[in-house]
């Protein structure tokens, strides 16, 4: 698939504005200006989570869905000599942390500061330290606690990594945060091309960008209590575990460049879960297996037991170095997952057969 040049900017824009979690806005506000020509109504809820609607008056509702949400840091403690300890907003890493450069969202605005670290000379005659939330920290150049205040930053104000999106090799989308607006961004797409290829869907399709994923799926259970919808497909990523460090006996078999993952879980929907498969073979979309022995860990888990039993499925994009700042997805895989959701909403009939079997 041939990514337009207007999506790639607005993948950009979108990647490149800060969303983290309980501080989606920025981030919402660039989707919902990109998803506006395609639907036929826009909705956002009291906590920030975002869905345009094609068919609002239709009963039938389908829900295809990936969260918005960044992890980040938090302000935790303030030194009197001015330097500033954390705490994670989500599942943040600490041993990526030392040398990173950060925005700090103060009061007045963004600062700049970095996570410092003891140079490797000073370290020669000890044991090799280790990073960790209680000695990683975080200088802004002030030199007391009140120029921190100064500079607008107090206990909970939060912190983002700046690194931004490049292509690399023409064949994969590096940034942090592709976990996961890549998925805000596929789903966007997927409301383009029916827009823009003039298909009509027998019921209302809810293009849904949920919050909080990140810290409980907390967004995804608020939002599928309000929409109630009859099925709903989660996109969301997973782990390429072909790179080193990774024990595929206990993590799977999955790689970039070998097509989208479908899930096998018990929150997933036998029914779902298969007319996507079916989708895939007609199609002659490449995809893979993937399982889960209890949840999925997404807000898959999340719509699947809301309102007393949603039927669910999760399409996850491999995705390599989960958690940092450099993230990478392969550009094939980002168009065929599109291309696997957009036939599947095409398949989905309200006569078709729910029954979990």
């Amino acid at each position: 698939m041939k990514f337009e040049k207007k999506s790639l900017k607005f993948l950009e824009k979108y990647l490149n504005t800060s969303s983290p979690t309980g501080y989606e806005h920025r981030g919402q506000e660039v989707w919902m200006d990109y998803i506006r020509p395609y639907v036929d109504k826009i909705e956002i809820d009291h906590y920030g989570t975002c869905y345009g609607i094609i068919n609002p008056d239709a009963e039938f509702k389908v829900v295809i869905e990936a969260h918005a949400d960044e992890i980040s840091w938090y302000v935790n403690y303030i030194t009197d000599d001015g330097l500033i300890y954390v705490i994670r907003n989500g599942g943040s890493d600490q041993t990526i942390a030392p040398s990173k450069v950060v925005h700090i969202h103060g009061e007045k605005g963004i600062v700049k500061g970095v996570f410092g670290w003891p140079a490797i000379h000073t370290r020669s005659n000890q044991n090799e330290p280790t990073p960790k939330i209680e000695n990683i920290f975080i200088d802004c150049g002030a030199t007391s606690k009140k120029e921190v205040e100064e500079l607008g930053i107090f206990v909970g104000s939060m912190i983002t990594y700046p690194d931004e999106f490049f292509e690399m090799n023409d064949r994969y989308f590096v940034c942090r945060a592709l976990d996961n607006r890549i998925g805000g961004f596929m789903i966007a797409e997927v409301a383009r091309l029916l827009k823009e290829n003039k298909k009509t869907i027998p019921f209302g399709l809810y293009i849904t960008n949920s919050v909080q994923e990140e810290v409980g799926l907390y967004g995804a259970d608020m939002i599928a209590d309000t929409i109630k919808p009859n099925i709903a497909i989660v996109t969301d990523v997973t782990h390429d575990t072909t790179t080193p460090m990774i024990e595929k006996k206990k993590e799977g078999d999955q790689k970039c460049g070998n097509g989208p993952v479908i899930f096998f879980a018990p929150s997933i929907h036998h029914t779902i879960r298969e007319l996507i498969i079916d989708t895939a073979k007609a199609k002659k979309i490449s995809f893979q297996r993937a399982a889960a022995s209890r949840a999925t860990g997404t807000d898959t888990d999340a719509f699947a037991h809301s309102n007393g039993g949603v039927p669910s499925a999760l399409i996850s994009l491999p995705l390599r170095y989960m958690h940092t700042t450099v993230e990478m997805v392969s550009k094939e895989d980002v168009g065929n997952t599109i291309k696997l959701i957009y036939e599947t909403v095409l398949k989905v009939k309200p006569e078709m057969k729910l029954k979990y079997h």
